[in-house]
């Protein structure tokens, strides 16, 4: 009984929170998730393990995440599965998983975290012309609140090209942790572990590094992974307005992407200690990769596609670049230059914008829906009907207008 009252308690509490709130939450919380996955996903690479085995591991922690509470909890909502549902799944997979997580580490590969998120930020450029092509998302240049969503999107790639391109002098200069650390370990290295320790630092030291890597191709590699990301994100939407159970969508686009980097892990991939796990980092690097930047990513992503839209989802891609400096100040010893306090205020200010066009864009929608009803309420053959209706009232108001089914 005690736990009803606190789960219903609990419930009162959420739907209490606007889902606006919500919404913004969601996707700063996803923007934090995503940021550290870059630096994950670099160490990884840097350790040795395969580009093909990663993502397989990765969605299979993510696939049996899901599909408990995708099961359990849409079995009322989930549709029938159909043929043209399952070829739908398999090309959000395709787009989604396999193009869109393979071009990543193949770029990622060649480039380095920093520039990785960097090129990030044209996916919401690239989103919102997707959508404005395909007429899911309505922008009209005419109209104060088309004007801000254009203005917008372009100053959130503004203020992240300039988090990354230019640095400016220095604002905030901590003592580097790293710097520390090494020192620790110069002070102790007549330890046997300190081999241990030096490879841990160089791992750490060269997670920006791509040396003896081809740098045009990972670009090309990130920006094929950025068409597919903007791809996945516009294709979902109508997707889900047939098929309404988010959850079961993204396990079977996991499943099927797991199928397909499953194959293709199998024909490229013939060593097989590539399947092994040799160290701890790795472990913990495909936890984090499954559990974070799949599982609970991809389930907080199609909430948020739903409920706001995907142009939405794609606007908060460039404050990944402002969550990485941040983190790399903190937690690395990194300087935070003024170039980081220019793109953080237009990336505030895009964000703005955008939200605020959509925001007057609803409202828009609401006053023309308004009128559109007074129009129909008003036309002579609704007031006719009015009257011959109070008319009827008044002279039998006891009497029902029609006795067949008493």
């Amino acid at each position: 009984m005690a736990d009803a009252v606190g789960s219903a308690s609990a419930k009162r509490m959420c739907c209490s929170v606007p889902e606006r709130l919500q919404l913004h939450g969601a996707m700063l919380a996803l923007q934090f998730g995503y940021a550290g996955f870059h630096v994950v996903s670099r160490a990884a690479l840097n350790m040795g393990i395969s580009k093909l085995v990663f993502p397989v591991y990765r969605n299979i922690i993510a696939l049996l995440m899901l599909l408990p509470f995708a099961y359990f909890l849409e079995k009322k909502d989930r549709p029938a599965i159909t043929l043209n549902f399952l070829v739908q799944f398999f090309l959000l997979a395709l787009i989604g998983i396999t193009a869109n997580q393979g071009f990543y580490l193949l770029g990622l590969d060649n480039t380095s975290p920093t520039f990785a998120s960097a090129i990030q930020n044209s996916v919401p450029a690239i989103t919102f012309l997707m959508a404005a092509v395909l007429r899911i998302e309505h922008v009209r240049l005419n109209r104060k609140d088309g004007i801000a969503k254009v203005v917008g999107t372009i100053f959130c790639v503004a203020g992240a090209s300039v988090i990354t391109l230019y640095k400016g002098p220095t604002i905030y200069s901590p003592t580097p942790p790293l710097q520390m650390m090494r020192l620790m370990g110069n002070a102790t290295s007549i330890v046997s572990s300190s081999s241990s320790s030096s490879s841990s630092s160089a791992i750490m030291s060269t997670l920006g590094d791509a040396n003896g890597k081809s740098w045009t191709l990972g670009c090309l590699y990130l920006i094929g992974h950025c068409l597919s990301w903007s791809g996945w994100l516009v294709f979902q939407a109508p997707v889900l307005k047939k098929y309404p159970a988010r959850l079961s969508v993204t396990s079977y686009t996991c499943f099927f992407g797991l199928i397909q980097f499953i194959v293709i892990a199998a024909i490229f991939e013939r060593d097989a200690q590539a399947w092994i796990f040799h160290n701890g980092g790795e472990v913990f690097s495909i936890l984090y990769a499954g559990v974070v930047a799949s599982g609970i990513a991809f389930a907080v992503q199609i909430w948020c596609i739903d409920r706001g839209g995907p142009v939405f989802v794609a606007v908060y891609q460039p404050v990944q670049t402002l969550v990485v400096a941040i983190m790399a100040s903190v937690a690395l010893g990194e300087e935070f230059y003024l170039g980081g306090i220019i793109g953080a205020v237009l990336i505030i200010v895009g964000l703005y914008l955008v939200l605020w066009g959509k925001n007057e864009e609803r409202k828009f929608g609401l006053i023309a829906q308004a009128n559109s009803r007074a129009g129909i309420l008003s036309t002579p053959e609704h007031v006719n009907n009015r009257k011959s209706q109070a008319k009827t009232s008044l002279t039998q108001p006891l009497i029902p207008p029609s006795t067949e089914n008493v």
